[in-house]
């Protein structure tokens, strides 16, 4: 690989470098701005379907480059998924979205605030605990297993959102 793209595997990985900086990577640098950001984006567009498209492009952008970069930096590092990458907690996070948010009724910003907290919330559950089958999800080989668990806790994150949500909400 050359320079230019183990550099650009790096970035993409460690979010432009926070993985490295920051404590707890998977939360203060992965999930929490990625939770952050997309609130934001979400305030910014007024329809429903304007936010759908948006977190659909954001996830799939994440997944795909993120499978890349991570098995990339993780050839770089010498570790199977180094505490570092985070751009596996930016795409689960946002699947957690992704999948929640045709199901419930999200208007306001004051709602959409509470939806993205309670999103963040339960996806970090699942990401740190690892029910089965989540944890045989990160046993997959290279990139496919470091973004697989997150994606599949970003599942049961959706799951638990919309169960609360239609409870609760």
């Amino acid at each position: 690989m050359t320079d230019h793209h183990s550099r650009l595997a790096r970035v993409i990985a460690t979010a432009g470098g926070l993985g490295e900086r920051l404590p707890a990577p998977g939360t203060t640098a992965g999930s929490l701005p990625a939770a952050l950001v997309w609130w934001a984006v979400c305030i910014a567009l007024s329809s429903p379907p304007q936010r759908i498209a948006v977190t659909a492009v954001g996830m799939v952008a994440a997944t795909a480059v993120g499978i890349w970069a991570s098995e990339k930096e993780a050839e770089r590092r010498g570790a199977s998924d180094p505490g570092p990458i985070v751009v596996d907690e930016i795409a689960g996070q946002w699947l957690t979205y992704l999948v929640a948010l045709p199901f419930l009724a999200v208007a306001s910003s004051n709602q959409l605030a509470l939806f993205a907290a309670a999103g963040f919330v339960l996806f970090r559950f699942f990401d740190v605990v690892k029910p089965w089958p989540i944890r045989e999800a990160e046993k997959l080989p290279g990139g496919i297993g470091i973004v697989a668990d997150d994606l599949a806790a970003g599942y049961f994150a959706a799951f638990a959102l919309i169960v609360g949500w239609k409870i609760f909400g």
